[in-house]
């Protein structure tokens, strides 16, 4: 299976101009389209139902998770209808399945990386926090065990390794994904990641189980290649 992947439209009918031709090409180049958060600018139903319009003119079978933006104003659970209704996978924990291949997301959370992972120590507000980011690394678990194909594919918006977020200030690596994150990935063990969220990060990267990660920010692709707005994986 080929595999576009993008992720971090923010979407606006101006935005979408400046890609909508590259965009045209991706049934030609993939036989998924993978977005990996971040769809709209501040979670409106009202941004999604234009990104709709443009998503289904492609006519490629979707699989999706939201992002932060997406969460803004607290309408995700209708911009996952909206979605849903036109027939595009939405992973929050669960797990999809097509032509031998399935599809385990979920949105993730921040929370910092290794050694400078943040625990449930101190104030109750930082326990909520951390218990935010476990929840966020039990629902890609549930997610995997549900799958049963061999060939496997994590999708999420925030980033699972530190790898892939070098590109942005240090001081900001704590809020661009979890550790949590990789670790339930390589105790699974999976043939592919994608995320997005460090618009300025490194396409590429190995958790430490070696498995690959890439970020697919929009961002990301195109400065490995301005004319190429999407990535595309064979799996």
């Amino acid at each position: 299976m080929k595999i576009a992947a993008i992720a971090d439209l923010h979407f606006s009918p101006q935005s979408y101009d400046r890609i909508r031709e590259p965009m045209q090409r991706v049934r030609d180049d993939a036989e998924v389209l993978v977005l990996a958060g971040d769809l709209t600018n501040f979670g409106r139903p009202e941004e999604m139902e234009s990104l709709l319009n443009a998503l289904v003119r492609l006519r490629i079978p979707i699989v999706a998770v939201l992002g932060n933006h997406d969460y803004e104003s607290g309408k995700q659970d209708e911009l996952i209808k909206m979605m849903t209704a036109e027939g595009i996978k939405v992973l929050d924990g669960t797990g999809y399945e097509r032509d031998g291949v399935g599809f385990a997301g979920t949105k993730g959370f921040l929370g910092g990386f290794g050694r400078g992972m943040l625990t449930a120590f101190g104030e109750p507000e930082v326990k909520q926090f951390v218990q935010a980011s476990l929840d966020e690394t039990m629902k890609l678990e549930r997610a995997l065990t549900q799958l049963r194909a061999e060939k496997r594919v994590v999708v999420v918006h925030y980033a699972p390794i530190c790898e892939t977020v070098r590109g942005e200030p240090e001081q900001i690596y704590a809020y661009l994904g979890s550790s949590r994150l990789g670790e339930v990935i390589d105790r699974h063990g999976v043939n592919l990641v994608l995320h997005g969220h460090a618009h300025h990060g490194t396409p590429d990267g190995k958790t430490t189980g070696g498995i690959p990660v890439h970020n697919v920010a929009v961002a990301v692709n195109q400065a490995r290649d301005p004319a190429q707005v999407y990535r595309v994986f064979e799996i």
